[in-house]
C-alpha cells in the first residue's frame, strides 16, 4: 500500500513496531505535514495528519459537525489502550472537556454560528393592550343593555370606587403580561412570533414566503414615535403583525428581513439597511381632492341625500323621519370623499430594488411595498368625469396581499409608465386595439355592451368593461391559472359565450359578450398562452 508513513502516537495495532533510531524525524521531510505533538507540547501544529485520511483542523469553522467514528477510520478505541488519541485544545475542538460536542454547542447557540436572539416590543406596547379588559365590560353591557343599565343603577359611589381600583390595575397587569410574555427573533430562514399570556402560540413565518412589509402609523403612535410592522404572507388569510415597535426600529427590522429573504448572509443582513428609492410620482393634494370631488360615488350619495329625504316628507310630513334618513346620507357623501382624502393625502410612490414604495395617509402613515412578480391583475379605472383631464385610477390585486390602489389618481401617460414597472415587458393596449362585441350582443345588453372590449398580445390579456366607470383589467399570462367558458341558453341561441381569466389572488377577469367561436378559439390559445408563460416566467425574487 505505498511506502510506509511514519509512526504517530494514534497508529493502529497493524502498524509495524516503532524504531528507536527513527524517533526523530527530519523537520524538512514532512513540511506538508508536520508531525502531531501531544497536548502538553507547546507549538501544537494547526493542521496535522493521525493515520491515513485523519484529519485534525483547530481553525475549522465551530458549525461544521465533528467527526463521526465510521468502519473505514483505522483509529479506533480499541487499537488505543496504551495510547490514547490526542485532544485537540484549540477553539475548534470537536468535543469539549465535558464530551458535548460541537454541532451540540451550534445548535444551542442557534443558526448561523450566532445565538438567536429574542426581543420584545416597545415598552409604550402595554398600553394599547391595556384596553382588552375594560373591551370585555363593553361588550356585557352591549350584549346585555338591560342587565348592565340595572347593575349600573344599584352602584354607589364606593362601589365605582372600589371597582376602578380593581379594574386599573387589572387591566395594566394585563397589558404588561401580554407585553411581557410577547417575544420575536429572526433566524437564518424564519421569523419568530412568541405571543400569548395563558395559551401559547408561536408563529413561524419563513423569509421566502413572505411578500410584502408596510410600516404603518396611527396617529398617536406618531406621537409616541412608535410604529407597526404588517407582513403579507403568502397562504394566510391576515397580516401578521408586530405592534408596536420603534419607527426607527421598525423600519430597520423590515430592511433586515428583506435582505435576508434576498439570500444575503446573517452576519451582514442588517448591515445592508434599507434599499435606495427612486422617487416616481407625489399626488399634490390639490388634485386628489379635485379627483373626489369628480367621483360619481359622491355625486349619486348626495343626489340621494337630497332626493329622499324629500320624498319622505311629501308622504309622512314628519321632520324626525326626514333627519333620520337624511344625515346618514350626508354623513356618508362626507365620510367615502373625507375617508379617502385623509388615506389618500400625499400619496408617493418611490422605485427601489425590493419592489415599489409607497408612502400616503394625512394622520395615518402608511408605508407600504408592492412585491416584484407578486402582482396578478391591474386595472386601470377611468370614471366619467375623468376622461375629459386624462387621469386614472391604477388598482392591484396582489396574491396574498391586502394592498390594492397603486395610484389614487394620476395622467393615463404616467400611470402607463408605472405599470410598465410593475408588470416588466407589458404594455397597455391603446383603445383602438381593444375590439368590441358583435352586434348583436346588444339584445343581452342594450347600450351598455358597447363599453366591453378585449385584447389579447404576447403578454397579456386584457378585458375592458363599463360605460360609465370604464375598466381596463391586464392579466400576464404567466400568471393565469385557469381559463373557462361560459354560456347560458338565451347567449348560445345568439352564438355569444363568456371567457373567464382566474388568477392566483382569487380575482376574475371575464371578456363578455364574445363570439362563441372566437371564444372557443380564445380558450385554447390562452391555456397555451398561460403554459408557455409560467415556463418562461422569471423567479419571483426580492432585490430581484
Amino acid at each position: 500500500m505505498g511506502e510506509p508513513r511514519p509512526a504517530t502516537p494514534d497508529r493502529t495495532g497493524n502498524d509495524p513496531p516503532r524504531d528507536p533510531e527513527h524517533d526523530t524525524a527530519d523537520p524538512s521531510d514532512h513540511t506538508a505535514a508536520p508531525a502531531p505533538e501531544t497536548p502538553g507540547t507547546p507549538g501544537t501544529p494547526t493542521n496535522s495528519t493521525s493515520g491515513p485520511g485523519r484529519r485534525t483542523d483547530p481553525d475549522r469553522d465551530e458549525d461544521s459537525p465533528p467527526r463521526k467514528a465510521s468502519h473505514d477510520d483505522p483509529a479506533k478505541p480499541s487499537d488505543h489502550a496504551a495510547a490514547p488519541a490526542p485532544e485537540t485544545t484549540g477553539p475548534g475542538a470537536g468535543t469539549g472537556a465535558d464530551g458535548t460536542s460541537a454541532k451540540g454547542d451550534a445548535a444551542s447557540r442557534g443558526q448561523g454560528g450566532g445565538g438567536v436572539v429574542e426581543r420584545r416590543l416597545h415598552p409604550v406596547t402595554p398600553l394599547r393592550r391595556a384596553w382588552a379588559p375594560v373591551a370585555v365590560l363593553v361588550g356585557w353591557a352591549v350584549h346585555d343593555p338591560d342587565q348592565a343599565q340595572r347593575q349600573l343603577t344599584r352602584l354607589t359611589t364606593t362601589h365605582l370606587l372600589i371597582g376602578l381600583a380593581v379594574l386599573i390595575p387589572a387591566a395594566a397587569l394585563y397589558g404588561f403580561l401580554t407585553w411581557w410574555f410577547t417575544h420575536y427573533a429572526v433566524t437564518d430562514t424564519e421569523l419568530r412570533i412568541r405571543t400569548g399570556l395563558l395559551f401559547r402560540r408561536t408563529a413561524h413565518i419563513r423569509l421566502e414566503r413572505i411578500q410584502a412589509i408596510d410600516v404603518t402609523q396611527p396617529l398617536l403612535a406618531r406621537v409616541a414615535g412608535v410604529a407597526k410592522l404588517k407582513l403579507d404572507v403568502i397562504g394566510t388569510g391576515k397580516k401578521d403583525e408586530l405592534a408596536f415597535l420603534g419607527a426607527d426600529e421598525a423600519r430597520t427590522l423590515r430592511a433586515e428581513l428583506l435582505a435576508r429573504a434576498a439570500g444575503f448572509a446573517p452576519e451582514t443582513a442588517h448591515e445592508v439597511g434599507e434599499a435606495p428609492a427612486r422617487q416616481l410620482l407625489r399626488v399634490p393634494p390639490g388634485v386628489l381632492a379635485v379627483s373626489l370631488l369628480l367621483t360619481g360615488a359622491t355625486w349619486g350619495t348626495l343626489l340621494a341625500a337630497a332626493v329622499v329625504p324629500t320624498l319622505l316628507w311629501l308622504a309622512t310630513h314628519n321632520l324626525w323621519t326626514v333627519l333620520a334618513t337624511a344625515l346618514p346620507l350626508v354623513g356618508a357623501a362626507g365620510a367615502s370623499s373625507a375617508g379617502r382624502f385623509v388615506g389618500e393625502y400625499d400619496w408617493t410612490v418611490a422605485e427601489s430594488p425590493d419592489g415599489l414604495r409607497i408612502d400616503h395617509g394625512l394622520l395615518d402613515r402608511a408605508h407600504e411595498t408592492v412585491p416584484p412578480g407578486r402582482v396578478q391583475t391591474v386595472r386601470l379605472v377611468e370614471p366619467l368625469l375623468w376622461r375629459r383631464r386624462r387621469w386614472v385610477r391604477v388598482e392591484l390585486d396582489v396574491a396574498g396581499s391586502s394592498n390594492s390602489v397603486l395610484l389614487p389618481v394620476a395622467p393615463r401617460e404616467i400611470a402607463e409608465s408605472v405599470v410598465a414597472r410593475v408588470l416588466p415587458g407589458v404594455s397597455v393596449p391603446p383603445g383602438p386595439e381593444l375590439t368590441r362585441p358583435p352586434r348583436r350582443a346588444a339584445r343581452c345588453r342594450p347600450l351598455w355592451w358597447r363599453g366591453h372590449g378585449l385584447a389579447v398580445t404576447d403578454a397579456v390579456f386584457a378585458a375592458r368593461y363599463g360605460l360609465l366607470r370604464r375598466s381596463l383589467a391586464l392579466v400576464p399570462h404567466a400568471k393565469v391559472q385557469s381559463v373557462r367558458l361560459t354560456q347560458g341558453p338565451w347567449r348560445r341561441a345568439l352564438r355569444l359565450a363568456d371567457v373567464h381569466v382566474d388568477t392566483g389572488a382569487n380575482k376574475t377577469v371575464t371578456a363578455r359578450l364574445r363570439d362563441a367561436e372566437e371564444a372557443a378559439e380564445l380558450l385554447r390559445s390562452q391555456a397555451e398562452r398561460s403554459r408557455t408563460g409560467r415556463r418562461d416566467a422569471p423567479p419571483d425574487r426580492w432585490m430581484a
